[in-house]
């Protein structure tokens, strides 16, 4: 029963997933390389969850999503974070209104289904925490009125590396509430003389199309739920998070000082959607052990605190990540 019931999934997914390739080649008509950032925004969209990019300015971080936002017939709204921005900016604010005497509610641009947040670390905390609230509760407080955010809702943000002038660190609290962090790293150099010959134009425009539709998109999220995921690969995920909390359980004693902080519940939710979402990326209706593993790092990379140990071992918590898939038992 349970085969036939895996079966039939996996036919549902290899139909429903066709338009995640239609998706692709869109971006990749404008994106050259980077499969592995296209395939994370991809995952993030399919299981609800924001995604951080980072990467040195230049590496197309604000092109990609830019692409990715105009394969889906939905409102799309680019915030460029600087060190001056109030949460208004944001959100919105209450406009008196002289006629009546009452205060209206103006919406701000957070009122989109997809977001880019670029320069992220560039805004002050006042302007994260009004993000912040967007993020986990899908909704907004202006004034005493709580909006509800549309369905879908996605920040996809960017931030350059921390040690750049004028940035401010994320709380942990926010790095928290994204499922992805991806890191975005330089083109190979066959794909850099490929940018060359197709970017190099001065009023050259490449158009992608709208592929997909809000209501594509939520269909496609329910049958993400609907993947299957054995018994063995759910305690395989719980293992991995719970080594970053206690890793002498599983024979790891020499990491107890060098990890400050290990991943939360959260981490263990996000990386079983993450993993659904890579499967159904793949094209298959079930989640295996590989999935977890190349998904791992991007779910779990911000989520693990490194001590001061460690950085004047000059380990980073990607090090310290690394060593625990290597460790842990494989179902």
């Amino acid at each position: 029963m349970m085969e036939q019931n895996i079966t039939l999934i996996n036919e549902k997914v290899k139909k429903e997933s066709g338009f995640v390739d239609a998706v692709m080649k869109e971006m990749q008509k404008v994106i050259v390389g980077q499969k592995h950032l296209l395939e994370r925004l991809m995952i993030g969209l399919l299981s609800n969850g924001h995604v951080l990019l980072e990467g040195v300015p230049g590496l197309a971080k604000t092109m990609a999503v830019k692409t990715l936002a105009g394969t889906i017939q939905a409102k799309f709204q680019r915030l460029q974070f600087t060190p001056d921005m109030l949460p208004a900016d944001l959100t919105g604010t209450l406009i008196y209104d002289q006629r009546t005497g009452d205060f209206k509610v103006k919406t701000g641009p957070i009122f989109a289904n997809i977001i880019l947040a670029d320069e992220i670390n560039r805004a002050p905390a006042k302007v994260q925490s009004a993000l912040l609230e967007a993020m986990q509760e899908r909704q907004v407080t202006i004034g005493d009125t709580t909006l509800k955010l549309e369905d879908p809702f996605l920040v996809l943000a960017t931030q350059n590396p921390i040690e750049q002038e004028g940035t401010y660190p994320l709380p942990e609290a926010q790095v928290d509430r994204f499922m992805l962090k991806v890191k975005v790293h330089y083109p190979l150099k066959e794909e850099e003389h490929e940018i060359l010959k197709r970017m190099s134009f001065t009023n050259k425009q490449i158009h992608v199309q709208q592929v997909i539709t809000p209501k594509d998109l939520l269909h496609a999220r329910g049958i993400v739920d609907e993947i299957y995921i054995d018994e063995k690969i759910e305690r395989y995920i719980v293992n991995i998070v719970d080594a970053t909390r206690h890793p002498q359980t599983y024979g790891m004693a020499d990491l107890n000082g060098l990890i400050q902080y290990g991943a939360s519940p959260r981490a263990t939710i996000f990386l079983t959607v993450a993993a659904k979402a890579y499967a159904f990326v793949q094209g298959r209706g079930y989640v295996t052990p590989q999935d977890i593993k190349s998904i791992g790092m991007d779910v779990l990379r911000h989520r693990v605190i490194v001590s001061y140990e460690a950085e004047a071992e000059e380990k980073t918590s990607e090090d310290l990540i690394k060593r625990i898939f290597d460790e842990i038992e494989v179902p």
